[in-house]
This record gives C-alpha cells, sequence and structure tokens, in this order.
C-alpha cells in the first residue's frame, strides 16, 4: 500500500468523485470517530456535490440512536453496548437506507431521534430525485448489514483516538478496537483516509498488483 498526503480541499474532491459519476441514487457512508469529523467532511462533500447540480442529504449517524431506555439498559458506559446496541440500525435502513435506494420511493427522513433530549424529532420527510445523495456521517457504520453503496473510513491510530477524545467519552475506546479487531473497516471501505491529524489527510491506495478486498 502507498500512502498519499491531501489537503483538506483534495480529500473533498476525492469523495466527491466516488458520487460524482455514478448514476442514480447513491448512499455514501462516512465512517469515522468523533474526533475524524465525518459530519464535517459531509458537509463540505455535500457543497461540491450541489454545485454540480445533486440534491445531496447529508445524514448524521447520531441523530439515529435508540431511546435511552434501551441504549443505556446497561449503564451509561457499557463500550460493548456502545458498539452493539446504540445506534437504531433498523430505523436508519427504514427511513433512510432503504428509500434512498434504486427501487426505493426517495421518501427519506433527514433525522428520527433527538437522544440529548430523549424524544423523537418532529423532522418533515425529504423527497430525494432519482439521482439524490445521501451522505451518511458517525462512527462504528460498517459491518452491519446497512445498504450502502459507497464506503469511506476515516482511520485514526488508537493513540491518536485516544488523545483527542474528550474525557468523558475515553470510555468508548474499548469499542473502537473492538470495531477495528472485529470488523476491519480499514479493509472493508473503498476509501481509506488516515486522519491521525485531520487537517493533514492521507489517502491508503493499493499499489499495483496488490490484491483487492476479498481478494486472496
Amino acid at each position: 500500500m502507498r500512502i498519499t498526503p491531501v489537503s483538506p480541499g483534495l480529500l473533498v474532491e476525492e469523495v466527491t468523485g466516488l458520487v460524482a459519476e455514478r448514476p442514480g441514487r447513491v448512499r455514501l457512508a462516512l465512517d469515522g470517530p468523533p474526533p475524524a469529523r465525518p459530519v464535517a467532511l459531509a458537509e463540505r462533500v455535500a457543497v461540491q456535490l450541489r454545485a454540480l447540480g445533486r440534491a445531496v442529504l447529508v445524514v448524521a449517524a447520531a441523530d439515529f440512536l435508540r431511546p435511552a431506555s434501551v441504549r443505556l439498559e446497561y449503564g451509561r458506559e457499557d463500550p460493548d453496548e456502545f458498539l452493539d446496541g446504540w445506534l437504531d440500525a433498523g430505523g436508519l435502513r427504514r427511513e433512510v437506507l432503504d428509500p434512498a435506494g434504486p427501487d426505493g420511493s426517495g421518501r427519506v427522513l433527514p433525522r428520527l431521534w433527538d437522544a440529548a433530549a430523549d424524544r423523537a424529532y418532529r423532522s418533515a420527510y425529504t423527497q430525494l430525485p432519482a439521482d439524490g445523495v445521501v451522505l451518511l456521517a458517525g462512527a462504528l457504520l460498517l459491518g452491519r448489514g446497512l445498504p450502502l453503496d459507497v464506503t469511506v473510513h476515516l482511520q485514526m491510530n488508537p493513540a491518536a483516538l485516544a488523545r483527542t477524545l474528550p474525557d468523558d467519552e475515553r470510555w468508548t475506546l474499548p469499542a473502537y478496537a473492538r470495531y477495528d479487531a472485529e470488523q476491519d473497516p480499514a479493509r472493508a471501505a473503498d476509501l481509506l483516509v488516515l486522519v491521525d491529524h485531520p487537517d493533514r489527510p492521507a489517502i491508503r491506495r493499493p499499489e499495483r498488483g496488490d490484491c483487492g478486498r476479498g481478494g486472496s
């Protein structure tokens, strides 16, 4: 593998290029822990895609968490539950990803659950056109069977993640370690971006002759 440093602007162009030439609706996931800034990257990519004439909806995975009574059943700082039980994957499929698919209605819900208030948002549905794009941004998204067309993983090494997570979120570190070990998002994603320093990202590309994902 070779690592290519890029500017934040070139990274936006790289991700935009994954979508721009694809016909029909596209569901792209930007997967990474909060310090990797997946939502901020999604917002910047959305600006570029809209300039190209595509309708875009940015969806934050944090707006599709389960109610507190479910996700905090085993306590507020259970890393296994954080990985396995916080995201409402069923709601995300039902309200966003299935409708945004090639055979879906295009009627998607931008956000479902306000975790801070622990109640449903009162958001109106959005109608995506036939070439609309959903940019799903958040952490721990891969390996859940979500119907996605393109995936980008924003990777931080364990030391960088430990250094940049707020103190009150450091209990989640074992969840990210388990996610890396069990799901191998660096290999599963269509594009891997190294963001130990988010202002100085780098893209890891296969060398000529390397096996692709799933190769042996």
